[in-house]
């Protein structure tokens, strides 16, 4: 009996201490270190034991193996809300749809957590649409590019200049204790789009895979002479947080040692991977877990200058980022938008997505089967608009993740490329334009929301990427000169695809933006600022010209001007005086009204006094051209001093007190 005992009490102290490295391995990230472990503690707590065996897989990216785990886990301390939730993912993976909406109905109905509430209802709409998107024709073929894969991960693809690159764990280095595989290198093969030449594989050099570092996920400038690529996961402590982007450049014939991106690019303490550079290699698209995104991992995108410095990181907002994860952007050459998450409806784990604009607004589209499936799909990369590849983890693969490649053979695919390119003037004292350089142009959606921006060389010029029938507006800031904003539309200049026969066409629409000094005692004609005869109300066509000066006061808030009234000859002096300083008063009302501070506006009325053309005409006859020139309101600039800011930037117009008549 004793003996018994003894053996009972080492085989308690045993399972503790079993229990106890377990705990270590998962909270230091060791997931397959911990997966292990904890199976060995089945027996004596199986609640505990197989709820941290499926957080082990899901976060080692590993959820349709979570499944079993998930449904039997429970203890004090546990989370049912969040067990029921990762239990329902973990089903919809392993495309047991039905029964993943069970789980979810019944989370939304009674879970504590608002936030869980939101995801249980977000994955209940999505997985309402599965049965439509089963339903989705699709002209795409996808077949796994088996001479490349192996049994090992092989993923995140990027073509350039004949060669293929992507992020492999395959050989024998050292593991990743986190998901008890090597760690992963980014690897090059010579590659015919789909055809590959295995004689050339090769893994990058030293300067860019570190032994004992996951490495992976890179993308090239389009002059293939910057590299961004992923850096981190030591496996030391808080290890999984301590991914952040490299970047190294091609000199002389060879990639220099690569450093991380300094700047606002990466954020401490949390994941940024999987980037992706635009087209023109001015935009560096991303994922990253920091705080303030839209819940998960987020997309971001981040502006490159001409000395490559990222800067202006921005989240890509909601239509695009979801409580979910969103990762693997890719921007095509046709504008277009790819992307991985598991936030929009879709199949199971990660699927593929394209951001179409419609009518000047995102539309988020699933590509379907057979690009999608219940498996991870993402990483995609088009090389051409209607061919590429992609990664998966889907059953028939060789076990791990594989590069796909894909064509689509829609017969109606047409891809038109419009661009916008302008020239910066400014006019010089005899009025002829002169380029002005150095200028910084922003091109905004028909929301004011900046879309993209460009700065000007010696040659005044800038180019954007614009899309069909929408509306934007031109913004130029230089310092010493008025800020200007300057509508344009490709409304009614877009082509029709179905006219076209090419796979590509590319359409370039021309402008030039003309900026002015900023000077004291210039004069500037507000044009179409009209009154009625012998009144001086605001009237709705006026009060559009006056909207103008209103954005011209609050983009450049460091002026102050005079308000000047001008009249013909018609009347008497002193009456003109009157009316036009009337005038002056109320264009200067209307400005307050829509924000700007009093202490920068003066009215004034000039009345016949200052002439632009004669009222008359020699012979003494009436001069109705002369007399309507005459008749022009205009603002002067006063004062240059430091900036005022505007009294309320949403400041609304005043219908009842502006358009009406006074009877003056």
């Amino acid at each position: 009996m004793r003996y018994l005992f003894f053996v009972l009490a080492l085989f308690l102290l045993s399972s503790c201490s079993v229990e106890k490295k377990a705990m270590k391995a998962f909270n230091r990230g060791e997931y397959q270190n911990a997966i292990g472990l904890f199976q060995k503690t089945l027996s004596k707590n199986p609640g505990k034991a197989n709820y941290f065996i499926a957080e082990s897989y899901r976060q080692s990216n590993r959820i349709k193996e979570a499944e079993l785990y998930y449904a039997n886990a429970k203890g004090i301390g546990i989370n049912k809300d969040t067990v029921q939730y990762h239990y329902a993912q973990a089903l919809k993976a392993n495309a047991k749809y039905a029964e993943a909406l069970v789980q979810l109905n019944n989370l939304a109905e009674n879970a504590e957590d608002d936030k869980l509430k939101r995801l249980a209802n977000a994955q209940i709409s999505g997985l309402k649409e599965v049965e439509s998107l089963k339903q989705q024709k699709s002209y795409y073929r996808v077949r796994n590019l088996e001479a490349l894969n192996t049994a090992a991960g092989e993923y995140s693809p990027a073509y350039l200049n004949n060669e293929l690159y992507f992020t492999s764990n395959r050989g024998s280095g050292r593991i990743y204790e986190a998901e008890g595989k090597p760690f992963s290198n980014i690897y090059k093969v010579g590659s015919r789009g789909a055809n590959v030449d295995l004689n050339t594989l090769a893994p990058l050099p030293p300067v860019i895979n570190t032994e004992g570092v996951n490495d992976g996920c890179v993308t090239f400038s389009p002059d293939g002479k910057i590299m961004v690529f992923a850096k981190g996961n030591t496996g030391k402590k808080k290890g999984s947080e301590d991914v952040d982007l490299y970047i190294s450049r091609f000199r002389n014939g060879e990639w220099m040692p690569a450093q991380p991106i300094t700047g606002s690019v990466n954020s401490p303490g949390h994941w940024e991977s999987t980037p992706g550079f635009s087209p023109d290699g001015r935009t560096l698209y991303f994922s990253s877990s920091r705080p303030g995104g839209q819940g998960g991992l987020d997309i971001y995108s981040a502006r490159m200058d001409s000395r490559g410095r990222f800067s202006q990181v921005r989240n890509l907002g909601s239509e695009i980022n979801t409580p979910g994860d969103e990762y693997f952007p890719h921007m095509a050459e046709d504008g277009k938008l790819y992307f991985s998450s598991d936030g929009h409806a879709g199949f199971g784990m990660l699927d593929i997505f394209v951001v179409n604009r419609v009518n000047g607004r995102n539309v988020i589209q699933n590509l379907g089967e057979p690009v999608n499936s219940s498996a991870d799909d993402f990483g995609i990369f088009l090389f051409k608009p209607d061919r590429g590849f992609l990664t998966s983890n889907r059953s028939e693969g060789k076990g791990d993740d594989d590069v796909y490649t894909f064509v689509n053979e829609d017969p109606n695919l047409r891809v038109i490329n419009y661009y916008l390119q302008g020239i910066v003037y400014t006019p010089d004292k005899e009025g002829k334009l002169q380029i002005l350089p150095n200028t910084k142009v922003s091109l905004l959606d028909n929301k004011r929301e900046s879309m993209t921006d460009y700065v000007t060389g010696n040659d005044g010029k800038f180019l954007f990427r614009v899309y069909g029938d929408e509306d934007y507006e031109l913004f130029g800031e230089l310092s010493g000169y008025l800020t200007k904003r300057q509508p344009y539309t490709t409304k009614g200049k877009s082509v029709d695809p179905a006219t076209l026969k090419e796979l590509v066409t590319n359409i370039t629409l021309d402008t030039i933006l003309v900026m002015d000094r900023i000077e004291l005692n210039k004069i500037f004609v507000l044009e179409n600022i009209y009154f009625d005869f012998d009144k001086s109300d605001i009237t709705p066509q006026a009060a559009v010209e006056l909207n103008k000066l209103v954005d011209i006061l609050k983009d450049n808030g460091e002026i102050k001007i005079e308000m000047g009234s001008h009249t013909d000859s018609v009347g008497t002096q002193d009456y003109n005086i009157q009316l036009s300083q009337r005038r002056a008063e109320s264009t200067v009302r209307y400005l307050i009204n829509s924000g700007i501070s009093q202490e920068r506006l003066t009215a004034r009325g000039y009345g016949e006094t200052k002439p632009v053309a004669r009222n008359t005409n020699p012979d003494g006859t009436d001069n109705p051209v002369g007399r309507a020139r005459n008749r022009r309101t205009e603002f002067k600039i006063v004062e240059i001093g430091e900036v005022i800011r505007p009294v309320s930037e949403e400041a609304e117009f005043d219908e009842d007190k502006y358009f009406k008549g006074d009877g003056n």
